[in-house]
């Protein structure tokens, strides 16, 4: 299979679309915003008309701008967002809970007892972030009508009219039975979910279905979690590599072979991928705000916009003294204390924006850095250097702290949308089995690399009081 393929990666702040051509590359472009709606109590919303719409406006602008006809396509998604549906007409009966919502966190405290019997079935702790809380919290207090799932198979349905998820969003649930790769029904029967009807668990690499939403009949063949999607882009297929994503959140995953690892160092133990029935599986750590803390800075008006991380942070030469912990939709992995919420200590009067904005770049490189060293206590050695991509890697200053604290060389994809490029090579393997994954990811390079410029003293002296200011947040 040689033709091109499009590829849709359909995020938390907007859809992105490519058409891939295997001889040529990138061929075309869309992108539509998406506005989630950030409410009192952590709550975050998304209507899902507007996710499907941005769907296919992204979609149509790459396809229009490729001007070429497409042989496949594969499809990115957010993960733990869900949300009812009607089966029957497609309906909407709930807005979609965005993953960062955290409203089902009474869901987890009345499941507190089973929690290591969960982590131990699923690879996931207890936490309102993943899907089953979210879904139980649908059904005790919005409508027991239809089917509530995560925001994926409602999206397949709508192109397709197929009821499927693929294994790695599945095992986003905490309903996934990690070593079978199926269903749980005693996840089930702990969430109160154990008569809902639920997709069919698919690979992430197979023909589900056709859609016509763009134009001429498309076979849709790729189907997997944007951070998954982006470890498979970043050519990191087997044990020994780490990638870190910066969009939204802040996600760092390492890949185990084919056996789950269920470590204690607080990290995911999720499925990778499931290519031909064959499973690939990684360790995954959360950062839930990055690019959502530096729209919290600009929002507040101390930049003026998100590209300016680097020239006001430039201003001065360190943080002032100041520790910021930007926990502003709580503590994920390793500390799972989603109630926690961030803090900025050491300020005076003579902190300045520069200084916010170091601290700030200095907090969220240092809980990326906990999940590196989460990582390496996990798997019994540390990632020879740690592969980034997402849109904050523009960021040098950010970049370059990241390799001082992480005392390891950054390597900067050169990929623009490595969400969206893993999601075309899923695609072109459903559409042709004998493809080999090798031969269906871009190449990849580094546009740049960080070394560390500070002492391993220095590092553990800064990841020192991030951690002291992290315990303080943390103690009663």
């Amino acid at each position: 299979m040689t033709g091109p393929v499009l590829a849709v990666d359909q995020g938390t702040s907007g859809t992105k679309a490519l058409v891939v051509c295997p001889e040529r590359g990138v061929v075309g472009t869309g992108f539509a915003a998406v506005r989630p709606r950030n409410l009192p109590g952590g709550l975050v919303e998304a209507d899902p008309a507007e996710l499907y719409a941005s769907v296919l406006d992204a979609g149509r602008r790459a396809l229009d701008e490729a001007g070429v006809p497409v042989v496949a396509m594969g499809l990115a998604n957010q993960g733990e967002t869900v949300l009812a549906w009607d089966r029957a007409t497609g309906r909407p009966l709930t807005d979609a809970l965005v993953w960062q919502d955290r409203r089902a966190q009474n869901v987890c405290d009345e499941l507190a007892e089973h929690a290591e019997e969960l982590r131990q079935l699923t690879g996931l702790p207890l936490d309102p972030y993943f899907a089953a809380p979210k879904m139980a919290w649908i059904r005790r207090h919005l409508t027991r009508d239809g089917v509530v799932t995560t925001s994926d198979a409602w999206l397949v349905h709508r192109l397709t009219g197929a009821f499927v998820t693929d294994a790695a969003t599945a095992g986003r649930t905490q309903l996934l039975d990690l070593d079978r790769v199926a269903w749980s029904p005693r996840a089930l029967e702990l969430y109160g979910l154990a008569g809902e009807g639920l997709p069919d668990v698919v690979d992430t690499a197979a023909h589900v279905g056709t859609t016509t939403a763009f134009g001429p009949e498309i076979p849709v063949t790729g189907l997997i979690v944007d951070q998954q999607a982006a470890l498979l882009a970043q050519r990191i297929t087997g044990p020994g590599g780490a990638k870190c994503t910066y969009g939204t959140g802040a996600f760092l995953l390492a890949h185990t072979g084919d056996t789950p690892r269920r470590g204690t160092s607080g990290l995911v133990s999720c499925v990778a991928w499931r290519l031909a029935g064959r499973t690939g599986y990684c360790l995954d750590g959360q950062v839930y705000t990055a690019a959502s803390a530096v729209r919290w800075l600009t929002e507040l008006g101390v930049l003026t916009e998100a590209a300016d991380l680097d020239r006001v942070g430039g201003t001065v030469p360190d943080t002032g003294g100041v520790t910021f912990v930007p926990a502003l939709a709580g503590l994920a992995a390793p500390w799972w204390r989603g109630d926690v919420r961030g803090s900025l200590t050491g300020l005076g009067l003579d902190t300045t924006p520069g200084h916010l904005v170091r601290a700030l770049c200095e907090g969220l490189a240092a809980q990326v850095a906990e999940l590196a060293q989460a990582a390496a206590t996990d798997l019994g050695s540390p990632p020879d250097s740690l592969r980034v991509d997402g849109g904050l890697t523009r960021s040098a200053l950010l970049m370059q702290i990241q390799a001082d604290l992480l005392q390891r060389p950054v390597e900067v994809s050169a990929l623009p949308e490595a969400t969206a490029l893993g999601a075309a090579a899923l695609a072109r393997l459903g559409a042709d089995p004998r493809a080999a994954v090798e031969d269906t990811l871009p190449d990849w390079k580094p546009a740049a690399v960080y070394e560390p410029r500070i002492s391993p003293g220095e590092a553990e002296a800064r990841r020192g009081a991030f951690r002291a200011a992290v315990a303080s947040l943390l103690s009663p």
